[in-house]
């Protein structure tokens, strides 16, 4: 009975694992939620949502949910604070829990577990950029709500908490899904290691590692702010090869 009531709690998803529309899960436990977050004593806003507040809570529920989509009890916990009927609460999830829905999987081929840790880092890596870019528009707006306030004589207490509130909402979903990468980020590096040691492959490894390192400066990126100045890890500009300095043999000939 309780496997089944966790079980329904897990947010539907369609193709690619992308979250399905849903009463429940969009218009039903968030009501909930927001309440039992208000008797707790949490910033509620009950404001609606713009555009892009609504797409950065889409786009966000693709990073915090459980790296092992078969994870449905993670999956489950997820989702009750995601809609704030749970307190949000962090570093409580094994990161080893990856592994073992990884190892658990029956592949012809031992090295597919490898691609697949590869495929699931570079696919989260690409999934910041297009975060970073709605949660710095999402900023943006914020900074001009408050300004807005500030330009006001009169300014309602309901007003007032509202646009608070809203304003530390977007905050935490931004901190959170940062949070819940840099998750993601030790659950992938826990597994290569451990497929290092069980199903050694140097070729594969290699693969993943590179993966991994790209997901590690994308995280970093989103803990910054979504800073892109140092995006990869480049601090300085790329040296022109010296081909076009004229130190190779592709110099031009001799005059006479």
């Amino acid at each position: 009975m309780v496997s089944a009531l966790l079980a329904g709690c897990s947010r539907p998803t369609g193709d690619f694992d992308r979250a399905a529309p849903s009463v429940v899960h969009d218009t039903l436990m968030p009501a909930v939620g927001a309440e039992m977050a208000a008797n707790r004593g949490e910033p509620v806003s009950r404001f609606n949502l713009t555009d892009d507040e609504q797409e950065l809570r889409d786009r966000a529920w693709t990073l915090i949910r459980p790296p092992a989509t078969k994870d449905w009890i993670e999956g489950s916990r997820t989702e009750l604070m995601r809609t704030r009927i749970l307190p949000e609460t962090s570093g409580r999830i094994d990161p080893m829990r990856y592994y073992d829905f990884l190892r658990s999987d029956r592949y012809a081929s031992s090295e597919v577990r490898y691609d697949r840790v590869a495929a699931d880092a570079t696919g989260d890596a690409a999934l910041v950029d297009p975060f970073c870019k709605v949660a710095l528009r999402v900023a943006k707006a914020d900074q001009e709500r408050l300004r807005a306030l500030g330009r006001r004589d009169i300014s309602t207490r309901e007003e007032l908490a509202g646009a608070q509130a809203r304003v530390w909402e977007n905050k935490r979903m931004t901190e959170w899904a940062g949070h819940a990468l840099r998750f993601r980020l030790v659950s992938y590096r826990k597994a290569i290691d451990a497929l290092e040691i069980e199903t050694p492959s140097s070729d594969k490894v290699w693969d993943a590692n590179v993966a991994w390192k790209r997901l590690a400066a994308e995280v970093v990126r989103l803990e910054k702010g979504c800073d892109v100045s140092n995006r990869y890890g480049q601090d300085t500009p790329l040296r022109r090869s010296r081909i076009y300095s004229n130190w190779g043999t592709e110099r031009p000939p001799l005059q006479k």
